[in-house]
C-alpha cells in the first residue's frame, strides 16, 4: 500500500467528503485533461467508498445504541439515492 493510500484511509468522514467535493469540482471543469480526469475519477470513487463505509459503521453503532436502549428502529434506507 502506498503512502497516499494509507493517508486516505486515515481521513475522517468530513475530510474525505471535503476532498470528494474538491475532486468533483475539478472534474466539472471543462479544461481538465483526460489523464487527470481519470485519476480524479479513480480517487473520487475511492473516497466515495470510504465515506459509505464510515456512514455504514456509524449507522450500525447507532442501531446498537438504540437496541440497547430498547428503541430499535431498523434502518430501511428508503429514499436514499446512493
Amino acid at each position: 500500500m502506498t503512502k497516499a493510500s494509507q493517508a486516505k484511509l486515515t481521513l475522517t468522514f468530513e475530510q474525505a467528503l471535503k476532498r470528494l467535493e474538491e475532486v468533483l469540482a475539478s472534474l466539472e471543469r471543462s479544461d481538465c485533461p483526460l489523464e487527470e480526469a481519470l485519476a480524479l475519477y479513480q480517487e473520487g470513487m475511492g473516497l466515495l467508498r470510504q465515506c459509505r463505509h464510515k456512514l455504514a459503521d456509524a449507522e450500525g453503532k447507532v442501531a446498537v445504541l438504540l437496541k440497547e436502549a430498547g428503541e430499535f428502529i431498523p434502518f430501511t434506507g428508503e429514499g436514499e439515492s446512493w
